[in-house]
C-alpha cells in the first residue's frame, strides 16, 4: 500500500488532501496517517497543512520495498521483495530463501552488506546509502551444464539498464564484470541449487555502485560509480532496480523461449574482450592469448601464439 502511496505523492504537484489518499487508495483517514508516519521513520520528509493536504520534500533514495514496488514494470522478477537494512550477504540470504520456496523473481535487497561476496571469494565493498546490493531468485527449467549462460545474461541485462538510466556505454570484460571507462562500476556472481540432473535454484547476485564518489584507496584505481562517470549526477536506487529488472525479464523469457543465440549475439556486441590480446591467469598458470569468442556455456576461447585454442572456465582477464 505505502508504494501506492508514494507513487500518489510523486505525481501530485503540489499538496494532495487526505481525503483525497483516502478515496484512491481506498483506505481509512487513520490508515493514511499511519502510513504517513511510517514514510517519515523511514527518512521521507512530508509536510502537512491543515486544509492543503500532505507535500513530499525530500526523497531520500531508499531502495526499499515500498520505492521499488512503486516503480516496477515487471510481471514477475522483483514481485516479491525482501528488504533489510543490513544482512552479512544477500547472496547467503538468497539460498536460505529458495531452500524455504521463496518463488521465482524474488529478490533480496540490502542497504548493506558486511560480507559482501564477489567472484572467486572476494569481498565486494558494499557501503550504506550508495549502491545496489541485491540476490534475485530464479527457477529456470533449463539443465545444470547450462546455468553458466545466466552469467552472460545477466551482463547483458545489467549493461543495458545503465545505458537506458544514464546514457552511459558501459562494456563488458569476460565472464562477469561491468566497466566505465576501464574501472569497475559492477559485478555479477551466480551460483546453483541443483540435484545433479536438475535446477533447484539460480541465486544471482548483482552489486553495482550507483551514487558513491569515494572509495578505499585500494580500489581508487580500478573500481567507478555511475555518479563519478556522469560528473557528480546523482540516480534514484530504486529507478535503476527497476529498469534492470524490467530488461533482465525481457532477456531472461527471451532466452527461456529462444535459446542461448541471440543473449550470446548482444554479449559479443557488449564485450571489450573478444578480438583483444589478453592475459588469463587462472588458478594453476599465465595465458596470453587473443580471445576469440566464447562457447554456448560461456566458456572463453583464448588462441596463443602457435594457433591453439584454449578452454578458460574461470580466470582473471587484464588486456
Amino acid at each position: 500500500m505505502r508504494s501506492k502511496l508514494l507513487q500518489l505523492l510523486r505525481q501530485t504537484n503540489g499538496y494532495i488532501s487526505g481525503q483525497e489518499i483516502s478515496k484512491q487508495l481506498g483506505i481509512s483517514r487513520t490508515a493514511v496517517w499511519k502510513h504517513m508516519e511510517e514514510l517519515r521513520k523511514n527518512g521521507y520528509e512530508l509536510e502537512a497543512v491543515p486544509r492543503k493536504g500532505y507535500r513530499l520534500l525530500n526523497d531520500p533514495n531508499r531502495a526499499g520495498e515500498d520505492e521499488i514496488k512503486a516503480k516496477l514494470q515487471t510481471q514477475t522478477l522483483g514481485q516479491e521483495i525482501i528488504y533489510k537494512n543490513e544482512v552479512t550477504s544477500t547472496q547467503e540470504e538468497a539460498h536460505e530463501a529458495a531452500r524455504k520456496g521463496a518463488a521465482e523473481g524474488t529478490i533480496i535487497v540490502a542497504d548493506r552488506q558486511l560480507k559482501g561476496k564477489g567472484r572467486l571469494g572476494r569481498k565486494w565493498e558494499s557501503p550504506p546509502g550508495s549502491g545496489l546490493w541485491f540476490s534475485l531468485i530464479l527457477r529456470p527449467p533449463i539443465p545444470p551444464q547450462e546455468a553458466p549462460q545466466l552469467t552472460l545474461l545477466t551482463a547483458v541485462a545489467v549493461t543495458e539498464a545503465v545505458t537506458e538510466a544514464t546514457g552511459l556505454q558501459p562494456q563488458i570484460k569476460w565472464p562477469n564484470d561491468i566497466l566505465l571507462n576501464g574501472k569497475k562500476v559492477a559485478g555479477i556472481l551466480t551460483e546453483m541449487q541443483s540435484d545433479p540432473d536438475r535446477i533447484q535454484a539460480v541465486i544471482v547476485g548483482i552489486g553495482i555502485n550507483i551514487n558513491q564518489m569515494e572509495f578505499p584507496e585500494e580500489l581508487s584505481d580500478i573500481a567507478t560509480s555511475l555518479k563519478q562517470e556522469s560528473e557528480g549526477t546523482t540516480y534514484s536506487r530504486a529507478d535503476f532496480i527497476a529498469i534492470l529488472l524490467s530488461r533482465y525479464e525481457y532477456w531472461y523469457h527471451h532466452y527461456l523461449k529462444h535459446g542461448f543465440l541471440d543473449v550470446k549475439k548482444r554479449w559479443e556486441a557488449l564485450t571489450f574482450t573478444i578480438g583483444k590480446k589478453i592475459k588469463a591467469t587462472t588458478v594453476t598458470k599465465t595465458l596470453i592469448g587473443t580471445a576469440v569468442g566464447i562457447t554456448d556455456d560461456g566458456v572463453l576461447l583464448l588462441k596463443k601464439e602457435d594457433g591453439e585454442i584454449e578452454h578458460i572456465y574461470s580466470a582473471d582477464i587484464s588486456l
